[in-house]
């Protein structure tokens, strides 16, 4: 029968030490290596985006930009992403119900990671609640879209312009519109040359200083004008800030209507002959009678006509006049040689 050896004190107590040496080792690699730390000092959340760009278990996440734990999982849920947190409980205080967790990077180029904004008014969460995600501003992988559409977009205007569409395109391909734009071009430089040496309305203004004084001068009376119309001088001065001539001219304006109103109505003469059709048509016949008669005037009719147009009735009416003349003088000189007067006595 063989003999049992018996371990020796000394030797269990060396292989005692070098087990404990290794849990240490081992709890010091998690403690340094480890932003999370030991289990008992963490506290998982969790949180959902739309897409995680690459996320993935054992990111870092951060709060303010200091690494306070680790992503735990990253699995697909409805039509989301699901994300599990590990935060040290140190930081429970700072994520409440007003932080907001979203997917950043280290870098432009550097591996995905959870930024948690700190919210200290807010509502502690606690084991296994969900913090609300937002859309990070700006990703990259945005950028390159962008920037992509606006390369499409600068394709098609160039080849736009190569095909002579819009003005820009007829501007390259149209031969004629360039000419155009060239004689404009001369023109332009003509009328300045032209300004320059001092011709035309505009040369003289920018060339003669004569010609400038009285446009000064001239503003100048304007500027005076405005300012004695401002102050009540003159007749606008006073149409313009005198209220008594303002009164008189509602009051003129107010009178005006009135009798404009009566007109309407027919409350007087002229009113009348708006409005009443039997006037009217007195007036007008009047009036045709009239064009009627100086028609016959014009035409010699009647006594008053052959007056106007014959010469020999007015001659013998002439002489006529003049003989009574001569009659009332030979009566005035000599009254006895007509006047006799016989009284006789019975």
């Amino acid at each position: 029968m063989p003999r049992t050896r018996s371990l020796a004190w000394s030797e269990l107590k060396i292989g005692i030490m070098a087990v404990a040496a290794l849990a240490l080792t081992a709890m010091l690699v998690i403690a340094v290596g480890g932003a999370s730390g030991f289990t008992w000092e963490r506290y998982g959340l969790k949180t959902n985006f739309q897409d995680v760009q690459g996320l993935k278990s054992g990111a870092i996440v951060r709060i303010a930009g200091v690494e306070v734990g680790k992503v735990t999982k990253v699995e697909l849920k409805g039509d989301g992403v699901e994300v599990g947190l590990s935060i040290k409980k140190e930081n429970q205080s700072r994520v409440t119900s007003g932080s907001r967790a979203s997917i950043g990077s280290i870098s432009l180029l550097g591996e995905p990671l959870i930024d948690v904004s700190a919210a200290p008014g807010g509502t502690p969460l606690k084991e296994g609640d969900t913090i609300q995600s937002v859309k990070p501003p700006v990703q990259f992988s945005d950028v390159a879209a962008s920037a992509n559409e606006g390369i499409t977009a600068a394709t098609g205007l160039l080849k736009d312009i190569r095909g002579g569409k819009g003005t820009v395109g007829k501007l390259v391909t149209d031969d004629e519109l360039y000419h155009d734009l060239t004689a404009l071009a001369d023109s332009i430089n003509q009328v300045t040359a032209s300004i320059n040496k001092g011709k035309g309305t505009l040369g003289k203004l920018t060339n003669d200083p004569h010609a400038y004084d009285e446009l000064n001068a001239s503003l100048a009376n304007l500027r005076q004008m405005t300012d004695r119309i401002n102050a009540g001088e003159g007749s606008l001065g006073k149409l313009l800030k005198d209220d008594a001539l303002a009164k008189s001219l509602s009051a003129a304006s107010a009178n005006f209507e009135q009798a404009s109103g009566r007109m309407n109505r027919g409350d007087n003469t002229f009113g009348k002959l708006l409005t009443e059709k039997e006037l009217y048509d007195r007036l007008n016949g009047s009036v045709n009678r009239l064009d009627q008669t100086l028609k016959n005037l014009n035409d010699g009719q009647g006594t008053a006509g052959q007056l106007l147009h014959n010469k020999e009735m007015y001659d013998n009416m002439n002489a006529a006049a003049n003989e009574l003349k001569g009659l009332i003088a030979d009566i005035r000189r000599d009254p006895k040689k007509y006047l006799n007067v016989k009284v006789s006595i019975f």
